[in-house]
């Protein structure tokens, strides 16, 4: 491995003394060392002996001689002290919660297989040269080795730190003392004790951090006098003074600006302003007619259900009051749905516009360093065996590899389990990502998630010019089945590995307890069987054999910072003959890579899914606070690798920081190319979405989601006053501005709690809210300064000056991890407003609608972002039972919002009133599946009793049945048109609109109403399997049968119509006088119901014709049944007796 010698980065030599430790003798001068650094960045240091002449005096003393920055004495920054420690902190585990000490506990070796990556825990390296230790020497993001001394002895971190401290400062190799000691502040013992905090009385790191962002003007500002340096803009922006593009700024123009105001030249400020994104409206010849037919069919809905309540059946007058009562709740129903629908709208942006704006060379701006704010990842998992660690590591991987600059970037996988199987995939995920990522870089790979690339179905070498590509990808795919056998092999390997240990340490218990009992007889030791590391120590989380305070609901808190934060300039690959692939000029950084499994402990409500993001939130705001969170599913992997970008566009516009989160639509892989059970789910994401997108915006649909931090935290967006919309508001109009504000800064608008808009904020309140972190409470005002708005136009409100975010971020230090240690702590968030009014809101299986919902009624907007290639994709059950306890989970999820203070009916005023309705309907769809089956149950009815709903098929009803239907259609056509979907999808919808109606809505009402009328909870669960034998079939789940409760009422449903369709055609062909318009309209509406349970039936054949016995054991009970009860109702004439004339013998 390459090396170099220590640099130090200082501005600054301090003069020290040695002071001898005799007695007797009388103390010597202090010796003290003055040096000089040379142009070449070498110190050349000179004896006392060697000045005696200049000093003309015997009397000393100690001293520090400051040396200011000139050419020839340049800081580095930031210092290599500062790296070291974060070198120390990514080869770190971290521990701690719940009455224990927070520890650090150093890794050599984090996986079995050898890390290569600079940036990587426990990356490979030189081995320290002291006799006895074998760890590693400090090095720098290069991996090349860091050496204090001239001799170039190899010397670890924590012997440097001997050598000064107690070895007097002299290298342990030449003998010679060392000519700077600057690594003597790093000194944070590798043994597990207490981490320090910093200290509360100093000036935090998130303050110095917002307090140097705003203090940036105009980079190019003279230091001193203030004025614009026009030669150093012509040197670093490669301008040119003459005809038409001179700057000159008036008087005043420059250096006498309030601290609140950005200094630009006025021909800047005055320039076109070029937005980020637009709207593109709905054409008026597509949305004109659908609005009308919208209104017309409401019209005919109220003229035919009154002509339905005068005109009753006086001959089934059972029968016309179920079918009145069920079309009126289903009226109501598709009102609320169609509503939400009246302004849809689609949306673009410009990346060309992003580019140039923050990331292209400007006056403030010279070197062209990206200005875009950060973005925190967060990958949730929670269980190995049910979401396997090989998909959650193709969606870390495509995560690193994403166009977003990479000092930018930071992502937090959150193991939930405490899983050490995750753990080491997530640690060969961050090996392999040494390859994969400048691979997608210098060949501009999309996807950016391997195994979906290596599986595409189109050429791969489509627009590929660079001639070693084909080498280049042929290497890397053998790479990644390499990877991918190691991945799956790790579940035996880390038992192996465990047993050996377990075998070792019992061997050992042994020999101890006979040289304690040389006489007695020995017994069997037991020793818990625990879960090892691959560096031969305890796994701190779950272990396979659950011990105390090892279970999936008792561990402690974890943390392992598995890709450190990179440089902050880009690192470039080299032709290096023994790497996989040539790298020359290719960024080789890998973004920020976090482990994280909270804290868990008996007796503490951990919130599932809401509780682990929670966990995150604080979590990233420690280490690296982006104002701005992206959070993915395990099975959802970034499949365009400029999402990211698109999403910013919106934020970063103008208006765009009363964004609350841009929503993506979910897009998925691996679903039947039918789509029988309507997983794509396009009806929702296209059409629904769009239209919400024209009103407050889209729903929070749990993945796929870019938010904006400060909202998260439950603050209130900026002129909350001003953006009042009032409830009868749809999307026109706001009330003027509250003249009080006007005396309120912009800037403390920003930060709002409540509604009040008048009072500057009390920052004593918020340990209540946020928890007793101080380094959490400091980082707010940093985050939401961050994610304001590019102040490039007098139009922008609320914005940040040009060139605030290209400071390097801080380094990564011990002290910030043992924060976040405590942040995940299952005890944090006691008595505070996490999970009420912070964060992701408890309380429902359904937390992002309800997420969302509470920001919404805060006034806050969201978008809806559809890009031409899909943002990320995922994976979606395509098992008829797995896709309806998915239903079944959000159905539940929305009976609990509508018997909550979520419900929409108790919404804020800053709601507006479709987006309200919109809302309504999310907690009151479930209600219907009551009334669609009694209606499904209607053509039965009406066929076993011979009656209809109407007394006869008169030319009214078929003519309001005729114009009902017809508009249905053509709004159907119509919301095609606009939203970009396939009429196959419409019907598919629709279909599966009544199977989960029928079912899982129908158990998802039952359940709810037990829990908030008896406090009993239900869980439908799986009773038995049954599947085929064609493991090959990439569809092999969609022909597994596995039977569940709830597909009862949909099989009784089909086997009722069956039978009534074959009794009421028996009754009319064989009666005297047949009664056929009665016999049509009941086979009308059974045909109609069994059309759209018609992919149900064919789900519970299997796969070609093979059904479970279980079917027909409950279809023929249920048919002997339904007869048995028609032949008591209804009993053959001539008879008095129930079953007719029909007697034992």
């Amino acid at each position: 491995m390459a090396s170099r010698s220590f640099k130090a980065s200082r501005s600054n030599l301090s003069a020290t003394s040695d002071v001898q430790d005799g007695h007797n003798k009388p103390p010597l001068p202090p010796q003290v060392t003055f040096g000089r650094r040379t142009s070449s960045g070498r110190y050349i240091s000179y004896s006392r002996d060697d000045l005696d002449s200049e000093l003309g005096s015997t009397d000393f003393m100690n001293y520090t001689v400051h040396i200011p920055p000139t050419p020839d004495n340049q800081p580095m920054d930031p210092s290599i002290s500062q790296k070291v420690e974060e070198q120390y902190v990514s080869n770190s585990l971290f521990t701690g919660g719940f009455n224990s000490v927070t520890r650090a506990h150093l890794m050599d070796k984090v996986i079995e297989s050898e890390a290569s990556h600079p940036q990587m825990a426990g990356a490979k390296g030189s081995s320290c040269a002291i006799p006895g230790c074998d760890a590693k020497v400090m090095s720098d993001e290069r991996g090349a080795d860091i050496l204090p001394c001239e001799c170039d002895f190899k010397i670890c971190r924590d012997c440097y730190i001997d050598a000064v401290k107690t070895g007097g400062g002299f290298c342990p190799g030449c003998k010679e003392s060392y000519k700077n000691t600057e690594l003597d502040e790093v000194a944070v013992d590798n043994n597990p004790r207490p981490l320090p905090l910093p200290p509360p009385n100093e000036m935090s790191k998130m303050e110095r951090r917002l307090s140097l962002m705003k203090s940036r003007k105009s980079l190019l500002m003279r230091s001193q006098t203030g004025d614009f340096d026009h030669n150093r803009w012509l040197f670093e922006t490669k301008g040119t003074y003459g005809y038409g593009n001179a700057f000159w700024p008036k008087e005043g123009g420059f250096g006498n600006e309030k601290d609140d105001e950005v200094a630009e030249p006025t021909e800047l400020m005055n320039k076109p302003w070029r937005p980020l994104t637009r709207k593109l409206k709905i054409p008026a010849a597509i949305l004109s007619p659908y609005r009308l037919l919208i209104v017309v069919r409401m019209v005919v809905l109220g003229l035919f259900l009154a002509w339905r309540v005068k005109n009753k059946n006086q001959d089934a007058i059972w029968l016309w009051g179920m079918s009145v009562v069920c079309e009126i709740w289903f009226a109501f129903s598709w009102l609320l749905d169609q509503l939400p629908k009246l302004c849809p709208i689609n949306r673009a942006t410009d990346l060309n516009v992003l580019k140039e704006k923050f990331e292209m060379p400007s006056p403030n701006n010279p070197t062209g360093k990206s200005d875009l704010p950060g973005i925190d990842i967060f990958v949730s998992t929670a269980d190995p065996d049910k979401e396997p660690p090989l998909v959650t590591a193709n969606t870390i991987l495509s995560i690193l590899a994403a166009g977003y600059p990479v000092e930018k970037l930071a992502c937090y996988v959150s193991d939930d389990g405490g899983a050490l199987l995750t753990f080491e995939a997530m640690a060969e995920a961050a090996s392999f990502a040494n390859i994969w990522v400048p691979f997608c870089r210098k060949h501009n790979i999309e996807p950016r998630n391997p195994e979906s690339y290596f599986n595409l179905k189109r050429d791969p070498y489509k627009n590929k010019v660079l001639p070693d590509f084909v080498k280049d990808r042929r290497r890397i795919k053998r790479e990644y089945d390499e990877f991918k056998v190691r991945i799956n092999g790790l579940p035996d390997s880390i038992r192996r590995r465990s047993d050996a240990y377990h075998a070792r340490e019992e061997i050992k218990a042994m020999k101890l307890q006979r040289q304690n009992r040389e006489d007695e007889p020995v017994e069997t030791v037991k020793i818990p069987k625990a879960t090892w590391m691959a560096d031969g120590t305890h796994w701190p989380g779950t272990w396979l054999n659950p011990g105390p305070e090892h279970t999936k609901g008792d561990h402690a808190g974890i943390i392992q910072v598995m890709l450190k934060p990179p440089s902050d300039e880009p690192l470039l690959g080299t032709g290096d003959d023994t790497k996989l692939i040539d790298l020359t000029d290719i960024d080789i950084r890998l973004p920020l890579l976090v482990y994280v499994s909270r804290e868990k402990r008996p007796g503490y409500d951990h919130n599932k899914k809401a509780g682990a993001m929670n966990a995150l939130v604080r979590a990233s705001a420690i280490m690296s606070n982006g104002p701005f969170i992206l959070n993915l599913d395990c099975d959802h992997y970034i499949y365009n690798s400029q999402a990211m970008r698109e999403g910013m566009c919106f934020m970063m516009d103008r208006g765009g920081d009363r964004l609350c989160y841009v929503q993506f639509p979910q897009r998925f892989e691996g679903i039947d190319p039918s789509d029988r059970y309507a997983n794509h789910n396009t009806v929702f994401f296209d059409v629904n979405m769009r239209a919400l997108d024209g009103l407050q915006g889209p729903v929070y649909v749990g993945t796929g989601c870019l938010f904006r931090r400060i909202a998260l935290y439950g603050f209130d967006p900026p002129r909350a006053k001003e953006h009042h919309p009032g409830f009868c508001s749809c999307c026109f109009g706001s009330r003027k501005k509250h003249n009080s504000l006007a005396h309120t800064s912009e800037e403390n608008r920003a930060l709002r709690m409540g509604d009040s808009d008048d009072e500057e904020m009390n920052l004593s309140l918020f340990p209540k809210k946020f928890g007793n972190s101080m380094f959490l409470i400091d980082s707010i005002p940093v985050a939401e300064f961050q994610g304001r708005p590019l102040a490039d136009h007098p139009a922008v409100k609320n914005g940040r000056p040009p060139g605030a975010l290209t400071i390097p971020r801080e380094l990564l230090d011990a002290s910030t991890v043992a924060e976040a240690i405590s942040v995940i702590s299952c005890w944090y968030e006691d008595k505070t407003e996490w999970g009420q009014r912070v964060g992701w809101i408890y309380g429902s299986v359904t937390e992002d609608v309800v997420t969302g919902y509470r920001m919404h009624n805060r006034g806050w907007k969201s978008v809806y972002c559809v890009t031409k290639r899909d943002a990320f994709r995922g994976t979606a059950p395509i098992n008829l039972t797995d896709r309806l306890h998915q239903v079944l989970r959000w159905a539940t999820g929305s009976v609990e919002i509508f018997f909550s203070r979520n419900n929409a009916l108790l919404a804020s005023p800053r709601m507006k009133l479709l987006q309200r309705i919109a809302y309504l309907n999310v907690g009151i769809y479930p209600f219907t599946s009551i009334f669609l089956i009694v209606y499904c149950f209607l053509p039965a009815l009406s066929l076993f009793s011979g009656q209809f709903i109407v007394q006869t098929l008169n030319v009214t009803f078929l003519t309001y049945l005729l114009v009902i239907t017809v508009t249905l259609c053509m709004l159907a056509v119509l919301e095609i048109k606009w939203s970009g979907i396939e009429l196959e999808e419409w019907w598919r919808n629709e279909q599966f609109w009544l199977i989960g109606g029928t079912s899982a809505h129908l158990a998802a009402v039952l359940q709810g109403l037990l829990k908030v009328v008896a406090g009993i909870e239900i869980s439908f669960t799986l009773t038995s399997k049954s599947g085929g034998d064609d493991v090959d079939d990439e569809f092999a789940d969609l022909y597994l049968v596995k039977w569940t409760s709830l597909m009862i009422p949909p099989i009784t449903i089909m086997m009722v119509n069956l039978i009534a369709i074959a009794v009421g055609f028996s009754r009319t062909i064989y009666s005297v006088i047949p009664q056929w318009s009665r016999l049509l309209g009941g086979v009308f509406f059974s045909f109609w119901v069994l059309a759209h349970l018609y992919p149900f039936a064919k789900g519970l054949m299997g796969r070609r014709g093979r059904t479970p016995t279980i079917v027909f054991v409950w279809s023929g009970l249920i048919a002997i049944t339904i007869s048995l009860l028609w032949v008591a109702i209804n009993p053959p004439s001539g008879s008095t007796q129930i079953g007719g004339s029909f007697q034992f013998p």
